[in-house]
């Protein structure tokens, strides 16, 4: 039997009817479009891309496999990527520590190089989140549930526990050199106000973890960085960063996690209907002010892990086109507030819930199993096209951004809530001040573009794709290229419809006698 023929084949006429300014929708669209203003003169503001710089990813040790260090590969390439967080870089399973016959430490490095060295090599540093418990140190079993068996229980020895970080920081800068990993980052445990950490009570044995942890490291040098607490639900904040302040605990950054499927009543202790749309940006925007009005406002804020769901079987959330509209709304509501998010994870090279059963399964990950970018994936490097300045702009549905060389980059977006919801949109793009600009490149993900779920879900779902259905697979997940509008007039307009979950990122690049000689536009 032939295979099916990609969905992106089949919709052709869609596809020039989506994006063509003078032709009709594919899809009858609302019956107000939306209006959106672009000055491209005017100021603007610096636009660090974030949410871009780290990722999250599986256990330590995959990080020594080669589907791993592929998937990386594909992910730097279209991205900032520069920063990754992993658990589990003391498990069993990494080698570093145990006791001898007498009850002295024994420490194996070879892993630990071996895991930072094959990072390193790809321009990717890490952001070390010091977990969990060997088990020869563990005070006693203590299983968080994984599939991988992680030990949480707290040291049966304090001192052996800071004797394990110093030595693990002192070997690390011997290796790397200082300057090198004073650029990284150590982060003490994770989410410890949850079923992460076994010890009791929970705050105040985790804060005095955090207080050894963060003392072994400085003792190996003051320029390494020490963070904390990662918990979940944006917790603890005010209370870890009143203990550091009244015990002079080293803390270079505060740490916390959230993700959209998160209650009101658990991140803000509040009875309130926060849909998935908002849980993040409102947990941004409270830690922020958390530490705006803490003893120590100038820490920087880093979201360790965040995602629009913290299930990893949510197939209509992760692996489809929803991500898109969804990580450009969080993208725009959280600028200014943030030093870095991590989303949660690069790739589904990811065992927490065991061994992958089939390559759309609502993973966590931008990259499904057997190296099938997800829309997501395309979603994020349409989001790194976005400029390096953002040009203030009202609209809910698009962010406006200005590179160098006077290219206006503009993500536009049509949120919908998960699923089979919401109605195609029109989107007018009135333009000035374009230095001459002539036409406007416009790439675009949804569910018939640069999105594969459709065709796998079309072949039937297939567990364990042939190579061939892969091949298909392949095809379908890659980024169309961009479609060229002309832009007529002085202030041209330039129209989109959207689908559901649809993201457009729209380049206007300048006139080249509009450049300068230096690159930037005149």
């Amino acid at each position: 039997m032939s295979l099916p023929m990609p969905r992106g084949l089949r919709w052709v006429a869609a596809i020039v009817l989506m994006l063509c300014v003078p032709l009709r929708p594919a899809v009858a669209a609302t019956a107000r479009p939306v209006s959106i203003q672009i000055d491209g003169a005017a100021p603007g503001q610096p636009f660090p891309h974030f949410w871009e710089q780290m990722f999250g990813s599986g256990h330590a040790i995959l990080a020594l496999r080669a589907n791993y260090q592929r998937d990386m590969r594909k992910v730097r390439r279209h991205t900032e990527f520069r920063l990754v967080r992993f658990h589990g870089i003391f498990d069993r399973e990494v080698g570093l520590f145990h006791l001898d016959a007498h009850g002295r430490p024994v420490y194996n490095f070879s892993y630990v190089d071996e895991i930072y060295d094959a990072l390193l090599r790809q321009g990717v540093r890490p952001y070390v989140e010091l977990s969990f418990m060997p088990p020869q140190l563990a005070s006693r079993k203590a299983a968080m549930g994984f599939w991988y068996d992680p030990n949480i229980a707290p040291p049966k020895s304090w001192t052996l526990w800071g004797q394990l970080v110093h030595r693990f920081a002192q070997h690390l800068v011997n290796r790397y050199g200082i300057d090198e990993v004073s650029h990284w980052y150590f982060e003490v445990w994770n989410e410890p106000n949850i079923s992460f950490w076994a010890g009791s009570p929970k705050q105040a044995s985790y804060f005095h973890l955090y207080e050894v942890s963060a003392r072994a490291l400085k003792s190996v040098s003051p320029r390494l960085r020490v963070g904390g607490p990662a918990t979940a639900q944006a917790a603890w904040i005010p209370a870890f960063i009143r203990f550091c302040a009244t015990r002079h605990v080293p803390v270079d950054f505060v740490s916390t996690h959230v993700y959209g499927d998160d209650t009101a009543e658990n991140v803000l202790h509040r009875h309130e209907t926060i849909g998935r749309r908002d849980m993040v940006v409102r947990a941004v925007e409270k830690v922020h002010q958390e530490v705006q009005d803490s003893p120590m406002p100038g820490l920087p804020v880093i979201f360790s892990e965040f995602n629009a769901t913290y299930t990893g079987t949510e197939v209509d959330v992760t692996d489809s086109p929803y991500i898109g509209p969804w990580m450009a709304h969080t993208i725009s509501a959280t600028d200014g507030l943030v030093k870095l998010m991590s989303y949660w994870t690069f790739s589904d090279v990811f065992e927490e819930q065991g061994v992958v059963k089939t390559p759309f399964y609502g993973g966590f990950g931008l990259i499904a199993a057997g190296g099938i970018p997800k829309a997501a994936f395309n979603d994020f490097s349409l989001l790194h096209r976005l400029g390096t300045e953002r040009l203030a702009n009202p609209s809910d549905s698009a962010l406006v951004t200005r590179r160098k060389d006077g290219t206006l980059a503009i993500a536009v977006w049509n949120y919908a809530a998960a699923g089979p919801h919401g109605t195609t949109k029109t989107y007018h793009l009135d333009l000035r001040n374009v230095s001459g600009a002539r036409h406007a490149y416009i790439w675009l993900v949804d569910r018939d573009h640069g999105s594969p779920l459709a065709t796998w879900q079309e072949m039937g779902s297939p567990p364990y794709p042939t190579f061939a259905q892969r091949k298909v697979l392949l095809a379908a997940a890659r980024l169309p290229p961009p479609r060229v509008e002309a832009l007529q007039g002085v202030s041209p307009r330039l129209t989109l419809y959207l689908v559901p979950h649809a993201l457009a990122l729209i380049e206007v690049r300048p006139h080249p006698s509009a450049i300068t000689a230096n690159g930037s536009a005149r």
